[in-house]
C-alpha cells in the first residue's frame, strides 16, 4: 500500500524550514541592522540639529531668538537682506571668493609638478626632499609668523592686504604636495612609459596623461584648499586688520557679531550665509573628495 504523505493544507500555515541556529542567526542579524542604522540615525541628528538651529533662528524675529519657540512665525527672510545691506559685507564676499579662488588654483598648480616629480622620478635626494616636505607639515604657522610678517609688512609693504596670503601658495603647499604624491602613487608607470614612447615629453605627459587620472586627486587638495582659505581666520586678522576694506567673511562675521551682539537673528543669518557656499561646494564635490582622500592610502 502507497505511503501517504501529509500535506499542508490550501491557506494553511507553512512552517518555517530554517533550523534553530539559522533563526538565531537572522535575529542577530537583524538585531544588528537596527542597531547599525539606529547609532547613524542619531550621528547624523547629532551633527544636522546643530544646522537646523541655526537655520531657524536666523529666520525669527529679534524678539522671538533664543526663546522657548523653535519654530518662526512669521519667517523673517528679511533678516538675509538685512545682513546683505550691511556696510562691507559684500566686499568681505568679493574679498574672500579672491582669497579662496585664486589660493586655490595657485596651489594646484604649483603643488602638483612637485608631487609628480617626488611620485615618478628618480633622482639622488628624492626622500631627504620628501622628508623636508613632511617636515613643513610639521611646522606650525605661528612659529613663523613674526618674521613672515616683519617681510611682507616691513620690506614689501604689503599689510593691510590679502596678497602675503595669496603669493606664497604660488610655491606650493607642504600638505597638498604630500597628498598629490601619495595619489600619484597608485598610477602605473606603465601608462607614462607609452606615453613616452608615443614622443610625449615630461610636461606632455602630466598634462596629457597624469592629470586626467588624478582628477580625484587634484578635486581633493583643491577642496582642502579651498576650506581652509575660505574659513581662515588668522591670517586675515594678522594682515588685514588694519584695512576693513580687505577684511574676509570669517573676520568680518566677528565684527558683525561685535556689532549686532544683541540680534542673535541676524548673527545667525550671517553665519549661514558665510557657510552656505562651502556647504553647497562639498555636497556637489564629495564623491570626487572622497575618492581621493581614499584612493591616497593605497600606495605609500
Amino acid at each position: 500500500m502507497a505511503q501517504v504523505l501529509d500535506t499542508p493544507k490550501a491557506g494553511g500555515p507553512v512552517s518555517d524550514p530554517a533550523t534553530p541556529a539559522e533563526r538565531v542567526a537572522r535575529r542577530k542579524a537583524l538585531l544588528h541592522w537596527i542597531g547599525v542604522h539606529s547609532l547613524g540615525v542619531a550621528a547624523a541628528l547629532f551633527f544636522v540639529l546643530p544646522f537646523v538651529f541655526l537655520f531657524l533662528t536666523s529666520l525669527m524675529s529679534d524678539q522671538q531668538a533664543l526663546t522657548r519657540d523653535l519654530w518662526p512665525h512669521p519667517f523673517e527672510w528679511s533678516n538675509y537682506k538685512e545682513v546683505f545691506n550691511t556696510p562691507g559685507f559684500l566686499t568681505w564676499w568679493k574679498n574672500t571668493l579672491l582669497y579662496a579662488g585664486l589660493g586655490t588654483v595657485l596651489t594646484v598648480v604649483s603643488s602638483l609638478p612637485v608631487a609628480y616629480a617626488l611620485a615618478k622620478f628618480r633622482f639622488r635626494g628624492r626622500h631627504l626632499s620628501l622628508m623636508l616636505v613632511i617636515s613643513m607639515m610639521m611646522l606650525p604657522p605661528q612659529v613663523v609668523v613674526i618674521p613672515m610678517y616683519l617681510f611682507w609688512a616691513k620690506q614689501l609693504d604689503m599689510s593691510g592686504t590679502l596678497w602675503p596670503l595669496i603669493i606664497p601658495m604660488a610655491f606650493g603647499d607642504a600638505f597638498s604636495i604630500f597628498l598629490l604624491r601619495q595619489f600619484l602613487l597608485t598610477i602605473p608607470n606603465e601608462y607614462l612609459d607609452a606615453a613616452k614612447v608615443d614622443g610625449c615629453g615630461e610636461f606632455r605627459t602630466l598634462l596629457r596623461v597624469v592629470i586626467p587620472m588624478a582628477k580625484p586627486g587634484i578635486a581633493a587638495v583643491a577642496l582642502f584648499q579651498f576650506f581652509y582659505a575660505w574659513n581662515d581666520y588668522f591670517g586675515p586678522q594678522i594682515y588685514a586688520s588694519e584695512n576693513p576694506a580687505a577684511w574676509t567673511l570669517s573676520y568680518g562675521l566677528e565684527s558683525f557679531k561685535g556689532a549686532h551682539h544683541t540680534d542673535w537673528n541676524l548673527t545667525m543669518a550671517a553665519t549661514v550665509l558665510v557657510m552656505a557656499p562651502v556647504i553647497v561646494v562639498f555636497f556637489f564635490a564629495q564623491k570626487a573628495f572622497v575618492e581621493g582622500v581614499t584612493l591616497t592610502g593605497v600606495k605609500g
